[in-house]
C-alpha cells in the first residue's frame, strides 16, 4: 500500500475552566467563522502543538496557561484535498488578567449557559468531544454535504 503525504493545516482550541463552574469563551470578530468559541488559532511551522496552543490563548486572552489536556480533534478534508485538523486541549489551570484582542470578545461565562449563546457553527458538536470522554473526534463529513460525526 503507497502513503502519501497529504498537506495538513494544524490548529488548537483551548477550554479553559475554573472551578466555578465557568468557562473562557471568544466571541469571534472573524466574518468567516462568527460567534462563541474557544480561544485558539494556527500552529506556526517550527512550533511544537503544546506551545502553540499556549501562544494562541496568551494573545488572544492575555493568560498564561499550563498542564494543557488533549481531549480530542476535529478535522476534516478541504476541496483540495489536504487535511484541516483542530488539536481540542483543556486546562483549569492558568494565571494572568483577562483581556480581548483583535479576535474577539473574551469573556467568562457559565458551561451551562454555553448552549443559550450564540455559538459558532460546529461550537456544539465540538463541545461533546470537550465533555465526554466517550468521543474523541468530530470528524466533518464534507463528501456528501456536511455532516458532523462524533467518532470514538
Amino acid at each position: 500500500m503507497k502513503h502519501e503525504k497529504i498537506p495538513t493545516t494544524l490548529t488548537n482550541m483551548v477550554m479553559i475552566y475554573d472551578q466555578d463552574g465557568n468557562v473562557l469563551v471568544e466571541d469571534r470578530l472573524n466574518p468567516a467563522w462568527p460567534g462563541i468559541t474557544f480561544p485558539g488559532g494556527h500552529v506556526e511551522a517550527d512550533e511544537p502543538l503544546v506551545d502553540a496552543a499556549v501562544r494562541e490563548v496568551w494573545e488572544e486572552t492575555g493568560l498564561k496557561v499550563s498542564q494543557l489536556e488533549l481531549c480530542g480533534i476535529k478535522d476534516w478534508l478541504e476541496a483540495d484535498g489536504s487535511r484541516y485538523l483542530v488539536l481540542l486541549y483543556k486546562t483549569q489551570t492558568f494565571s494572568g488578567q483577562v483581556k480581548s484582542s483583535r479576535e474577539g470578545n473574551i469573556f467568562w461565562t457559565k458551561l451551562a449557559d454555553l448552549k443559550q449563546l450564540k455559538l459558532a457553527s460546529g461550537m456544539e458538536t465540538m463541545l461533546e468531544v470537550f465533555l465526554s470522554p466517550k468521543y474523541s473526534e468530530h470528524y466533518l463529513d464534507t463528501t456528501n454535504g456536511r455532516h458532523d460525526n462524533l467518532l470514538k
